[in-house]
């Protein structure tokens, strides 16, 4: 069990931090307006969509691609979103820093689609 109490704190740290505090309320602020909501919604299926199918060594569909700038372009226009997209990705790095120690910890290869 020390294990999972340990991971719990962790938890509780990353929390408490202020990446995470700044990355969560702005993401309550721009999700609290349905449009804004719907366009991020939209916007980051469309990524994952597109990642998805380039990880599957396929090229995505040009319609997905357009949709994808068309969308980001709107988005771009609210200052708010470019900088909830750079707190998001902030975070993520530090997610993905903790999970590559905690990998090299225990011999799992995080390296696989690094360049």
């Amino acid at each position: 069990m020390y294990i999972y109490d340990r991971a719990h704190l962790l938890a509780g740290d990353i929390k408490a931090s202020e990446e995470y505090k700044h990355f969560k309320a702005l993401k309550d602020e721009l999700y609290a307006d349905e449009t804004t909501k719907a366009l991020l919604t939209q916007y980051k299926k469309a990524q994952f969509e597109a990642q998805t199918t380039m990880l599957s060594g396929q090229q995505p569909a040009v319609e997905l691609m357009e949709q994808l700038q068309k969308v980001g372009e709107v988005l771009a226009l609210n200052p708010k979103v470019t900088e909830f997209f750079a707190a998001e990705y902030k975070f993520n790095t530090i997610v993905s820093d903790i999970y590559k120690i905690i990998g090299e910890a225990c011999d799992i290869d995080t390296g696989l689609f690094d360049a």
